[in-house]
């Protein structure tokens, strides 16, 4: 399961050994949005030294790299998958438009995986930023078969509309002045794209990691449109987000006596069965082994 992802600070060797001893089942190592522009090339240097020596368990490693086009990414790739790529689990590319994006990563890769002899065939998760990105959602989500996941970047997306500067840290709190979900359309865009290409779909972290109800909040509504997980910047964040993104004892519950019930019917040939007044019929059941495939 990857319900949870810690961003942390690529350049802060501190927060990488507390990151490894989390609860998060997946660490993002960043060297975007959270590196300062002096510490962006040191930063690189950094993350090798602390995916190559740190004790990460069994946990999902990911590395976020700079912007394709920029200056920074391509380095960033060419300085570090040589050096750990064989312990990288997966790239989050953010600010991804187009299809371009997502090429160019994956055949930087490809040639670096075979100079170097790499077995590990890295992912790629495409971060969706700005309208361009989520018009372009489903050729995007499609573009490479490393793609496993789509990521909702919120702050950069909600200035790149235009929309109202409405909480301090742009990250998804003080949304109540909506009638709604703010970004239910955006959202069940990506929920579509990705999950009808098998991918899984992320989103943004929640900004004020004092907020513990905003977040579970948050993370509900999310999880109701179909969403996998969120991103974390805090580790007080991270067994909200778990707890969120697992399933609850009577749904649990609920699951199994559904598809008790429905393999029961199958095998005296009916193709639906009764379940405490309800119908259960082959959907009903795929939903609820979904459920139970979470505990895997």
């Amino acid at each position: 399961m990857r319900r949870s992802i810690l961003s942390v600070p690529g350049h802060l060797a501190g927060m990488h050994q507390k990151a490894a001893g989390s609860s998060a089942d997946v660490i993002m190592l960043d060297l975007e949005d959270s590196v300062p522009l002096s510490q962006k090339v040191p930063a690189r240097q950094q993350l090798v030294d602390s995916i190559n020596n740190l004790d990460w368990g069994n946990k999902f490693l990911s590395i976020r790299i700079n912007q394709p086009g920029g200056q920074f990414a391509h380095r960033d790739i060419l300085e570090i998958i040589p050096r750990c790529g064989e312990k990288i689990n997966s790239i989050v590319i953010p600010k991804v438009s187009s299809t371009a994006d997502v090429y160019f990563i994956d055949k930087l890769l490809e040639g670096l995986e075979t100079e170097f002899d790499i077995v590990n065939k890295i992912a790629l998760e495409p971060s969706i930023e700005d309208p361009l990105g989520l018009e372009n959602i489903s050729e995007i989500a499609a573009a490479s078969a490393r793609n496993i996941t789509l990521v909702f970047g919120i702050a950069d997306f909600s200035s790149s509309i235009g929309a109202k500067f409405i909480s301090i840290s742009g990250h998804g709190e003080n949304e109540d002045f909506y009638p709604g979900h703010r970004w239910h359309y955006v959202l069940s865009r990506m929920v579509i794209a990705g999950k009808a290409r098998g991918l899984s779909v992320i989103d943004a972290p929640y900004g004020n990691f004092k907020d513990p109800v905003g977040l579970k909040r948050s993370a509900e509504l999310a999880a109701a449109l179909g969403v996998d997980g969120k991103w974390a910047i805090h580790p007080s964040q991270i067994e909200i987000i778990n707890d969120v993104f697992s399933p609850t004892i009577e749904e649990i519950e609920r699951a199994r006596r559904v598809v008790d019930a429905y393999k029961n019917a199958v095998t005296q040939g009916k193709g639906a069965a009764e379940l405490d007044g309800r119908m259960i019929d082959n959907a009903t059941f795929r939903l609820a082994q979904i459920t139970l495939d979470k505990l895997k």
